[in-house]
């Protein structure tokens, strides 16, 4: 039977099956039967689906034989009109290669793991001869030990100010310690032992942080076990004030071991991973064992089709969480994803060590994976429930405002500013899903070019925000085809605010999007808001309305972005130096010129004859760094 028979006799198939079907026969002909990753797009460039293949020509030739595709394959290929490939030297390259572009292109027809930030570390600097300790996140590129992940920031927190009470390990940066004259209040508290001011030797301190080292490496008991012979030892002797600091280090070393419930014996460094499924969405539950603690546990889910099996889902899971993250020696899983020794390799590449991925059968880790299963479960029916909720308030705003159908995509928008000055704007973003922080969007604001904005003019704002936000969603996606566009803008503000988010609107040609501004109400009291919408009567809600609940979250939510967003671009002018826009001027001078001038502000005003003067400044140099602040860049 023909494609085009196929589709004559079924007539729910895509209309465009038969054209995807001879672009891919066509296509195989050109591939060859080496490894590696093909990419199908669709006529605007958007990526569909990202796949690794071990044989590219056979792989694809799968995909045009439409009675062995499901529905969801048949939509694919009748969207397909380009084909991109790239052979690989092997299959465990390709399938490296493939998570790394599905985390970067997210394509739609992938099963995506949408919620993966960087985790938080422990790290213990060796690029200092008094060495911090910290907490950090992304990639590893300051000297040092690095202990994680965590699965928590709060985890890290809580972990780093009991190593430092424990230990008596500064977690000042390299800055604040350099500049110290005297104690802070961390040694005051007994969380330091004081070397910025030489209170401890070098020697000693490089002692406390192996100590903090071979803890964190799962030597617990032994260092706790030294403790105590340290606290008997200094109580027998009668040096109580001794004895009471061992003491205390040692109840810093119970309280990090409190939160760390799992013992299992024989695990070191592992992940326990279990999935947890219902129709489209899973959720998968993660558990953190290094050094033989608990580093806590997350929740991830992704949505997927009903066709997609569990070792599926756990496949493009591993791939795609791994993907930026170093792998323990063992991954303990619910059940086996595709490919296990296939994906085993790709994973002992990157951490450059065998990493083994196995389903215990029984014992402890049989009990610890259905542990894991359970938490899985309970997450899933959580975020279900969550989301049954979100899309019941979503309905209410279709009807309370008019909309056909309930939004799939809400964009929330305010503006923040003190005087005019450091002015942004916030976006953010809401679904069925709840917030989508990863859509959320700042607004730096122009004062040149297309709807500059003059200082307090907050219609002008919010009419830069609107234009610059749907001028590029139109260059990016003019046939508005991608899941980026909003069913409905709610803009923070009155009818000033609508009418001028209205006419950037009109002008850009953009016209179908529902619009609502929220403003105050009488005396600015919560649950007496008011809601305007072009071409009808503004209107209020009862306080105790669940609908005005949700939209003061909403609006809630993007002020709070806003003024976030506002007093980061603040500090960081406030911290900013006038030198550090001088061209030339790099650390070594600009520190000569604060010692001698004391300010930058008094470097700024100084004459020619004695910037000349300072230590390491050249004639040519003073004269440049003269003319750069009397030439109006001060």
């Amino acid at each position: 039977m023909t494609e085009q028979q196929t589709t004559e006799k079924s007539p729910n198939l895509p209309p465009d099956l038969g054209r995807g079907l001879a672009y891919l026969k066509a296509e195989v002909r050109k591939l060859t039967g080496d490894p590696g990753v093909y990419r199908m797009m669709n006529g605007a460039g958007e990526v569909l689906y990202v796949g690794k293949a071990r044989n590219l020509a056979r792989r694809v030739t799968s995909y045009t034989q439409p009675n062995r595709l499901s529905n969801r394959l048949m939509r694919m290929v009748s969207e397909t009109e380009t084909l991109e490939v790239i052979v690989t030297k092997s299959e465990t390259e390709a399938l490296l290669l493939e998570s790394n572009l599905i985390k970067k292109m997210k394509p739609r027809y992938n099963i995506l793991l949408r919620d993966d930030k960087s985790l938080p570390q422990i790290l213990l600097t060796a690029d200092h001869e008094f060495g911090q300790l910290t907490k950090h996140r992304g990639r590893k590129t300051r000297k040092g030990d690095y202990f994680g992940p965590f699965a928590s920031a709060g985890a890290v927190n809580r972990t780093v100010a009991d190593l430092a009470r424990a230990f008596m390990l500064r977690t000042c940066s390299d800055s604040v310690f350099n500049a110290r004259t005297r104690p802070c209040l961390q040694y005051q508290i007994k969380r330091c032992s004081g070397p910025c001011v030489g209170l401890v030797s070098a020697g000693d301190y490089a002692a406390q942080m192996d100590q903090a080292r071979r803890f964190l490496s799962g030597e617990s008991a032994k260092i706790q076990r030294d403790y105590a012979t340290r606290m008997h030892a200094a109580a027998e002797t009668l040096e109580f004030e001794t004895a009471a600091i061992w003491r205390n280090r040692i109840r810093a070393l119970s309280g990090i071991q409190a939160n760390q419930d799992i013992n299992i014996p024989n695990l070191h460094d592992a992940d326990i991973i279990a999935l947890a499924r219902s129709g489209e969405k899973s959720c998968i539950q993660t558990f953190f064992i290094r050094g033989g603690s608990n580093y806590g546990n997350r929740s991830y889910f992704l949505t997927h089709n009903t066709e997609s099996d569990d070792a599926a889902v756990l496949t493009a899971f591993l791939g795609q969480f791994y993907d930026d993250k170093e792998p323990p020696a063992e991954i303990l899983v619910s059940a086996m994803p595709d490919e296990t020794a296939l994906l085993g390799e790709a994973l002992s590449i990157r951490a450059g060590r065998a990493v083994r991925i196995s389903r215990p059968q029984r014992g402890a880790r049989t009990k610890l994976t259905e542990m894991a299963r359970r938490n899985a479960e309970e997450a899933l029916a959580r975020n279900l429930a969550d989301t049954s909720s979100q899309r019941r308030l979503l309905g209410e705003l279709a009807d309370l405002f008019g909309m056909d159908s309930p939004p799939e995509r809400v964009e929330i928008y305010d503006n923040s500013h003190i005087q005019g000055r450091h002015a942004v704007g916030g976006m953010v973003v809401a679904g069925p899903d709840g917030f989508n922080k990863a859509a959320y969007r700042k607004f730096n604001m122009r004062e040149d070019g297309a709807h500059a904005v003059v200082q307090g003019d907050d219609f002008a704002m919010m009419r830069q925000v609107i234009h610059r936000r749907f001028e590029r969603a139109l260059k990016e996606d003019p046939d508005r085809t991608g899941d980026s566009w909003p069913d409905l803008l709610l803009i923070d503000g009155g009818k000033g605010q609508l009418s001028a988010v209205s006419d950037v609107m009109d002008d850009l040609g953009v016209t179908d999007i529902t619009v609502v501004a929220i403003s105050k109400g009488p005396d600015r009291n919560a649950g007496r808001e008011q809601f305007h919408m072009r071409g009808r009567d503004s209107f209020t809600l009862s306080p105790q309305a669940s609908a005005m609940h949700f939209l003061q979250r909403l609006r809630d939510e993007a002020h709070r972005y806003a003024i976030g967003t506002h007093r980061a671009r603040r500090q960081k002018a406030e911290l900013t130096s006038p030198l550090d826009g001088v061209p030339g001027i790099g650390p070594k001078r600009k520190k000569a010129l604060l010692a001698h001038f004391g300010s930058a502000r008094a470097v700024s005003a100084a004459g020619l004859q004695d910037l000349e003067a300072v230590d390491g400044i050249s004639k040519a140099v003073a004269r440049h760094i003269y003319d750069w602040f009397y030439s109006g860049h001060s």
